[in-house]
C-alpha cells in the first residue's frame, strides 16, 4: 500500500450475494501506486499472488487497474462485465466491483466524498504552484482526455477477445459463415457440435448421428469409456447394423453394465494391458458400407457429455472396396492401420455381407480397401517395450520418422511447436526435449533439418474451468495432480487456452491437437487421443534403443506445407 496521506477510496469487499462485508475491514486506496495481493485479504490463500493488483490512484479520483499476478482478475462496470489477464490495464469508476481470480474475492470500488472536494483545489494548487495559469490547466485536460481515450480504446480491445454475442455482425464473420464443400465433408479434420452455442459456432461441426449414418453392414467402435445407454439413444441406427464390434478400455464395472445391456448382435473386446497404468484410449471408428469403409479417428468418449458439451475434433475419410486387380497394392497408410488393428487381438468375427459373401472380420479383413487417397498418415501407440525394427513403429518415433520424410518450406525453421491436450501426465525436462526432437523433425525445401522448435502447452486454466458451460465439473476431464502441474521447468511452456474464432471458450478442451506453425501458417496438423505423458507417447529407454508405451492410442497427422 501506498503511504500518501491523500485518500482517493477504498475496496471495499463484497459478500457473495455482492452486499457489503461487514467482517472485512476496508482497503484504503491512497494517491499513486496502490499493491494489492494475498496479504489484503481477510483468508490467506496462496491461489492469489501477494503482488495481484495494482491501482494507480489520481487525485482526481480515477483508478488504473493493472493485473500483476498469473491469474486474471473480472471488472464489472454497470452491465458491462470484463475480464484482464496478466499485465493488461483499465480504469475503474466509482461503484464498479473487482472480482480476483481465483477465489472469487470481491470488492467494489468507493471515491472517497471527502477528498473530492481535496482533489479539486489540489487540482488547482497544482497547475498555479508552476505558475503556468490557464494554458497549463487546459493542457492537463487534454492529456487526461487523451488517457481516458486511450483507455477506452484498451478496454474495447479486451472486450473483442471474449465471446461475441450471437447477433453480432463484427469480427469474426470470416470464420462464422466458412463451410466446407460438401464434395470434400469426408476429407476433413471437423469439430464436434456443442450444445448451448450461437448457431454460427456449430455451423461446420458435426454430431454423433452425421457420423454414424445410413447403410451400415459391420462396425467396429474403439474406445476407453463406453455409455452403451447414451450411445444407442443418440445414434437409433447403432440398433439396426447387423454386425457391431466395440472395442473399449472399460473397468470390469463397465463391462459388466455392457454385456448387460448390449444388443445380442454385438461383441465386446478390450485389449490386453501388459504394462500397468496403461489404457485403452485410442478413439476410432471403422464402417463398412456396401460401396466402401469409412474410417473415424476422434478425441471423444462414447459419453453424453463428450459429444454435447466439451470442444471435441475428428477427422474421417470413406474409401472404396478395391478392384481385384489391384488387391495386393497397398500403401503407406493401410500398412500403419493393418499393423495397428492387428496389435488389438480381437475375435474374428464370420459375417455375410449382400452382395460380398461370406467374409471374417479380421484385421486382414481392411486390406480389401483403397487407401491410396488418404488425406492423412496414421500415428499410433501400442503398449510394449519395442525395439529393433519396431522402435520407429509406434509413438512419438513413429510421428519422428513420418516427419523426418516430409518437406516443408524455409519459414518453418525452428518455429514454435503447440501441444493441445486435456490431461497431464508426470514429465521431465529429459522427456520433453525427447519429444520436442519427434516433433521438430523434418526437412525445409534446401533439405537442411528445420531445427528445434519452441514448445507452447496449452491448457485450461482453474478460471477456465469455472466459467465454463460444466462448470466445476468439467475439471473432471482435464486432470492432472498439482505436483504436475506446478513443476517448475514447465513454467515457460504455458500458453492459455483461447477458441473465440470458433466460439468454445467455455467449451472445455476434450481435443488433442498438435502442430507446428509460423504466424498464420501450419506446417503439419495432428489430431490425437494422446495427451502429453509419456504413457501415450512412449519414453526412449537403454540409451535410446527401446521405446516404453503404455497405452493404445490413435493419431493422424496432415502436413500443410
Amino acid at each position: 500500500m501506498s503511504k500518501s496521506q491523500v485518500n482517493i477510496g477504498f475496496l471495499i469487499p463484497l459478500t457473495n450475494n455482492l452486499k457489503e462485508d461487514d467482517s472485512a475491514s476496508k482497503l484504503p486506496i491512497s494517491e499513486g501506486a496502490n499493491v494489492f495481493g494475498r496479504n489484503d485479504i481477510c483468508i490467506s490463500d496462496k491461489r492469489l499472488s501477494r503482488k495481484h493488483i495494482t491501482l494507480n490512484a489520481s487525485i482526481d479520483g480515477s483508478v488504473d487497474v493493472v493485473v500483476e499476478g498469473s491469474n486474471p482478475i473480472v471488472i464489472n462496470s454497470g452491465d458491462q462485465r470484463r475480464k484482464l489477464y496478466s499485465r493488461d490495464k483499465i480504469r475503474i469508476a466509482d461503484g464498479d466491483i473487482l472480482e480476483l481470480i481465483p477465489g472469487h474475492y470481491t470488492f467494489k470500488y468507493v471515491r472517497s466524498t471527502v477528498d473530492k472536494h481535496i482533489a479539486s483545489s489540489q487540482a488547482h494548487k497544482r497547475v498555479s504552484y508552476k505558475g503556468k495559469g490557464v494554458d497549463e490547466a487546459k493542457k492537463l485536460v487534454v492529456k487526461r482526455q487523451r488517457q481516458v481515450s486511450e483507455d477506452e480504446a484498451l478496454a474495447r480491445i479486451l472486450q473483442m477477445n471474449e465471446l461475441p454475442p450471437a447477433n453480432s455482425n463484427e469480427g469474426l464473420e470470416a470464420i462464422r459463415h466458412f463451410s466446407v464443400p460438401k464434395e470434400k465433408f469426408h476429407l476433413s479434420f471437423r469439430l464436434l457440435q456443442v450444445q448451448g452455442l450461437p448457431p454460427w459456432a456449430n455451423s461446420s461441426s458435426i454430431s454423433i448421428g452425421d457420423v454414424i449414418q445410413g447403410d451400415v453392414l459391420v462396425a467396429v467402435l474403439s474406445n476407453y469409456m463406453v455409455d452403451i445407454d447414451w450411445l444407442l439413444s443418440a445414434c437409433p441406427v447403432l440398433s439396426k447394423i447387423p454386425h457391431v464390434l466395440v472395442i473399449h478400455g472399460e473397468g470390469d464395472g463397465g463391462v459388466d453394465h455392457m454385456k448387460r445391456k448390449k444388443p445380442p448382435n454385438w461383441s465386446l473386446h478390450k485389449p490386453s494391458l501388459p504394462i500397468s497404468f496403461g489404457t485403452h484410449h485410442s478413439k476410432a471408428m471403422f464402417l463398412v458400407y456396401p460401396r466402401g469403409v469409412r474410417i473415424v479417428i476422434h478425441t471423444a468418449n462414447l459419453i453424453y457429455v463428450d459429444w454435447n458439451n466439451k470442444s471435441q475434433g475428428l477427422w474421417m475419410q470413406d474409401f472404396p472396396w478395391k478392384d481385384q486387380k489391384d488387391v495386393k497394392k497397398g500403401c503407406s497408410f493401410e500398412t500403419d492401420l493393418i499393423d495397428y488393428l492387428s496389435v488389438l487381438k480381437w475375435h474374428e468375427l464370420s459375417v455375410n455381407l449382400p452382395s460380398i459373401g461370406n467374409v471374417t472380420i479380421n484385421p486382414s479383413f481392411f486390406k480389401k480397401f483403397d487407401y491410396r487417397s488418404a488425406v492423412v498418415r496414421l500415428i499410433a501407440s501400442v503398449p510394449g517395450y519395442h525395439m529393433g525394427p519396431n522402435l520407429k513403429k509406434w509413438g512419438h518415433m513413429k510421428l519422428r520418422t513420418v516427419l523426418q520424410e516430409c518437406i516443408f518450406d524455409k519459414e518453418f525453421k525452428n518455429s514454435p511447436l503447440v501441444y493441445q491436450f486435456s490431461s497431464l501426465g508426470s514429465l521431465d525436462e529429459k522427456w520433453m526435449s525427447e519429444l520436442a526432437l519427434s516433433m521438430s523433425s523434418g526437412l525445409s525445401d534446401d533439405k537442411m533439418p528445420l531445427g528445434l522448435g519452441k514448445p507452447l502447452i496449452v491448457w485450461p486454466t482453474v478460471e477456465d474451468v469455472r466459467c465454463s458451460l460444466e462448470g466445476y465439473a468439467a475439471g473432471s476431464a482435464i486432470p492432472s495432480p498439482q505436483k504436475n502441474v506446478e513443476k517448475e521447468f514447465l513454467k515457460k511452456y504455458w500458453a492459455r487456452w483461447k477458441a473465440s474464432h470458433t466460439g468454445r471458450c467455455r467449451a472445455m478442451p476434450h481435443i488433442k491437437t498438435f502442430t507446428r506453425y509460423n504466424g498464420q501458417n501450419l506446417a503439419w496438423f495432428l489430431l490425437t487421443s494422446a495427451n502429453l505423458s509419456k504413457a501415450a507417447w512412449g519414453a526412449l529407454q537403454k540409451n535410446n534403443s527401446q521405446l516404453m508405451i503404455r497405452s493404445y492410442e490413435n493419431s493422424v497427422i496432415a502436413s500443410l506445407r
